[in-house]
């Protein structure tokens, strides 16, 4: 990869503690980065970093990351940026977009994009880190599933099976090497990464746009075009053992709570709903929901997640800002502006006050949270 000198910089705004939903973007303060051009693979990359000159930050503004600024941007994508998921150690960001690859980011000093992977023959729509950081799972219109290894950058399996595009794919927390798919021919399936073909095939009658594996292993959840949460025991294909309607709209993403006692969904009625799948939960499992961010015309593939506490959520918008909830209160604790246009996923850092968002412009941003 050729190097480059800093370049020109630029001002991104931040968010503050306790913004309401409705708020005046412009009111955030503002943080400095700066951008350097750097080349992989013949195809030029910019990536976004702080020099050692960076400005010294604001009186009585406190650092709460190792990240080298408040805000960090990074670009390498061709198209929208669909995916984006930290390491389990935290040192690493993945990314993947509608250019068909699959980006690897430094988190700490310029977040310098070090690999790029490349297989898929169509856009790159979700991805997972393995439980051990070994590998990323990956899904795409192009029918199949991808295994790459973390370390090389190289397609270890290829796993192919579905009829028609698969929409979303989830690698199993714990317990044997599995993964769930789901796809627009009707079907969730199961896979084995130590075997070849599908383990499992799940039938619906939709199609299926989001898939999560519970905190254990030994389930999953799946959304469609029918609006409805399903829970399926991944040992009985039959049917599933739990249908949770609610949503009016085609569900989006799925994300189970770190200590596995609720889901969160995402979907197109501009709402993010958690559900209570404890065995012994109230008739009605629908026990809060979130409201602020958008969908709109385009019909994204806009996800959801959990910060490692469980204490706050997050979820895509296609008005462009980034939201952060408290999951008790359901106040809307963070609206962050920057991106020009949809913010397709924002991710939790592992261990720090860090969030990632990716955008269907191109651009991925990483920013520390207040205390």
């Amino acid at each position: 990869m050729g190097g480059g000198g800093a370049g020109k910089r630029k001002t991104r705004a931040a968010g503050e503690e306790g913004v309401d939903a409705d708020d005046d973007p412009e009111n955030l303060a503002l943080q400095v980065v700066a951008q350097k051009p750097k080349t992989v693979d013949d195809r030029a990359v910019s990536i976004v970093g702080v020099p050692s000159q960076q400005p010294h930050p604001k009186p009585g503004m406190n650092r709460t990351s190792s990240l080298d600024a408040p805000i960090m941007l990074l670009e390498g994508h061709g198209d929208a940026v669909n995916s984006i998921k930290f390491s389990p150690d935290g040192a690493t960001v993945a990314s993947c977009g509608a250019d068909k690859t699959v980006l690897m980011w430094n988190v700490r000093g310029d977040c310098e994009n070090y690999m790029m992977m490349q297989g898929h023959k169509n856009s790159v729509l979700e991805l997972h880190w393995t439980a051990d950081g070994d590998n990323i799972l990956t899904c795409s219109p192009d029918k199949t599933l991808r295994l790459w290894d973390a370390t090389t950058g190289e397609s270890v399996k290829c796993m192919k099976g579905h009829q028609s595009f698969v929409n979303a794919c989830s690698a199993a927390p714990k317990g044997k090497p599995l993964c769930v798919s789901g796809s627009d021919d009707g079907t969730a399936k199961l896979w084995d990464f130590r075997r070849k073909g599908e383990v499992a095939t799940f039938a619906d009658r939709f199609q299926v746009t989001a898939v999560a594996f519970d905190a254990e292993g030994d389930r999953f959840f799946s959304g469609g075009l029918d609006n409805v949460l399903k829970c399926w025991d991944i040992r009985n294909d039959a049917e599933p053992y739990m249908v949770l309607p609610g949503h009016t709209d085609t569900i989006t993403g799925i994300a189970v709570a770190p200590d596995g006692s609720h889901v969160l969904t995402n979907a197109m009625d501009c709402t993010l709903r958690a559900w209570d799948v404890r065995s012994y939960a109230p008739e009605d499992r629908c026990v809060k929901y979130f409201v602020g961010h958008q969908h709109n015309f385009e019909k994204g593939m806009l996800k959801c997640g959990w910060s490692p506490d469980g204490a706050k959520v997050t979820a895509g918008s296609a008005c462009r800002n980034v939201f952060v909830w408290d999951f008790d209160s359901r106040r809307v604790l963070y609206k962050l502006p920057g991106h020009e246009g949809a913010v397709n996923e924002v991710t939790f850092h592992p261990t720090e006050p860090i969030i990632g968002s990716a955008g269907s412009d191109g651009k991925i941003y990483l920013g520390e949270l207040a205390d």
